[in-house]
């Protein structure tokens, strides 16, 4: 299983932001943008962050991919 931001750079595009804006918006790590920009994991804790900048839901900008490894 993984997980997918796809849906956060969507919203990224509809509130007219860059990464970088969020980055300094929500306080996050350069790291935690790379991590995301690869779909790889971070903490619950960033993801408040970025769901509280963006005023949404965690299901708004993340979603877990069944379809790695056979799943």
């Amino acid at each position: 299983m993984g997980v997918n931001y796809n849906k956060l750079w969507k919203l990224l595009i509809d509130k007219d932001m860059n990464k970088t804006q969020l980055k300094d918006a929500a306080k996050i790590s350069s790291n935690a943008i790379a991590k995301m920009g690869k779909n790889e994991p971070v903490s619950i804790e960033t993801i408040v962050k970025v769901c509280k900048v963006l005023q949404c839901d965690i299901g708004d900008v993340m979603e877990i991919s069944t379809r790695d490894k056979g799943i």
